[in-house]
């Protein structure tokens, strides 16, 4: 590629970082540092009803955290600034003008109901809803009365019949728009405030943005974009429209659809890894060849290209993005994965707030125990919880368990023998768990469950020998006790 290659993500800040936006932006810098350009962030914030305070900010940390970096945008700077619409007005001002006075764009002084009506008017009567030539031509005395009246005018931009506007994206292939198909549309609202179309044509020709990569519901608004490219003269930039993401069942997903966590931050706040979240959102519909599956966003990098993009829709396996975390997770320092469980415990109750060193020593081999088994680090509460209730839950099969026969035998055996200990650790417990083996005859299932249930409430879990040493030989022998006392 001969040009120097400029992406941009130009997120609208109405909310969180969406895994849909996510995996935009990481296309577009993927695709730069693959070429060794740049990649920029821009804010596109025109539509001020629909903003929220400090949303842009959250949702540049978020892709800061998942290790998106850019050359340019509202935080650093950069050549091409400002990075925010709302700071830009003037520079669009000044091509709205241009295209005024050249008669490629017109005021119009229809209100938003008067165009309505003729939209469900021409929809009626099966045709294409477009903005009537009379709205077009406005006399002199025409915009005296309106403007006596009140009314403030829209600029229109003015589309010329009987055109072909040809987008050859780099995904889709050639993507032919008849001109008829649309119609004027805004380019500028009353308010002073241009619209996207018009705006992001702006942006991204001053910026020399050399591709834009984006999601394919934008690919309807390219043919006015090329419009307005055209009427200014300026080469347009390559284009790339992403296929949509499915939800499991095969839908298009709804950013009410409860069904996946949707949200960057959603994933942080329960503990998922960067790294699987990347390497996961960069999977939904780019694939490198072959059967490899994991790969660090410095590899992504080097492998990424636009020509293994696919043009179909990505399904959104939740259990495909668990695996996928798990196996990085299990692959950390178990200092980090304890620092990321700490919260969990701490906001369910089960910790304090300050720990002592001996108490966060305890609590690391426990989330120790669990590492190789959590898909997320807020998974550590409901796994986990045996350690820190005062009451035992019996699951259903321990419930089972609790019905046999030797259960009282194997018990009353393993609280005499651990009684008699001077010692409580790993190797005492294996011990004792021979000694309740030659005196009561109960080996495998028969004697380490009713000693797993008696303990912990669960008929399965991680080593036996481990849990019963973490959970200490005092609350061993009590729960072990009172489960004799029931007569179970």
């Amino acid at each position: 590629m001969a040009k120097e290659i400029r992406t941009r993500y130009a997120p609208s800040p109405t909310g969180h970082l969406h895994i849909g936006g996510a995996r935009t932006a990481l296309f577009n810098y993927l695709f730069a540092k693959h070429h060794g350009g740049s990649f920029i962030v821009r804010i596109e914030d025109t539509d001020q009803t629909r903003n929220k305070e400090n949303a842009d900010e959250e949702q540049m940390k978020n892709l800061k955290w998942l290790g998106v970096t850019w050359e340019e945008g509202t935080d650093v700077g950069g050549p091409y600034g400002p990075y925010r619409q709302t700071e830009r007005l003037d520079i669009y001002r000044k091509y709205i003008d241009q295209l005024l006075a050249e008669g490629k764009a017109y005021y119009c002084y229809a209100t938003k109901e008067e165009l309505d009506a003729e939209r469900e008017e021409q929809l009626a009567r099966g045709e294409t809803p477009r903005i009537l030539e009379k709205h077009r031509h406005v006399t002199d005395e025409q915009r005296a009365q309106y403007e006596a009246e009140g009314r403030v005018p829209s600029i229109h931009f003015l589309v010329q019949d009987d055109r072909e506007y040809i987008v050859n994206d780099l995904i889709r292939g050639q993507v032919t728009f008849n001109s008829n198909e649309m119609g004027d549309f805004v380019i500028c609202r009353p308010d002073g405030i241009p619209t996207y179309n018009f705006a992001v044509v702006v942006d991204d020709y001053l910026m020399k943005i050399s591709h834009v990569i984006r999601g394919e519901e934008h690919l309807s608004n390219t043919p006015r974009q090329l419009m307005i490219y055209e009427a200014f003269g300026w080469e347009a930039p390559d284009f790339a429209h992403l296929a949509l993401i499915l939800n499991q069942d095969g839908k298009k997903m709804s950013k009410r659809d409860e069904s996946i966590l949707q949200f960057i931050e959603q994933y942080r706040d329960l503990g998922f890894l960067p790294e699987a979240i990347v390497n996961f959102l960069v999977l939904l519909g780019w694939s490198p060849g072959g059967e490899e599956e994991i790969f660090l966003i410095e590899d992504l990098i080097k492998l990424f290209s636009m020509d293994r993009v696919n043009k179909s829709p990505a399904v959104f396996d939740a259990t495909k993005m668990n695996w996928m975390n798990n196996f990085y997770l299990k692959r950390q320092p178990l200092d980090m994965i304890t620092d990321m469980c700490v919260p969990h415990l701490q906001k369910a109750g089960f910790i304090e707030e300050t720990l002592s060193a001996e108490k966060l020593e305890w609590v690391r081999s426990i989330v120790g125990l669990y590492q190789e088994q959590m898909s997320y680090c807020a998974q550590i509460v409901p796994l986990a919880a045996l350690f820190f209730l005062d009451e035992v839950v019996y699951d259903e099969e321990a419930t089972l368990v609790l019905k046999e026969p030797q259960l009282p035998e194997v018990l009353a055996s393993f609280v005499k023998h651990l009684s008699a200990q001077d010692a409580y650790n790993v190797d005492v417990i294996k011990a004792v768990l021979k000694d309740v083996q030659k005196e009561t005859g109960h080996k495998g299932k028969a004697l380490f469950m009713p000693v797993r249930v008696g303990a912990t409430g669960q008929a399965h879990g991680r080593d036996l020998a481990e849990t019963l040493y973490l959970l200490g030989r005092e609350k061993v022998i009590a729960r072990a006790q009172q489960v004799i006392a029931n007569g179970q």
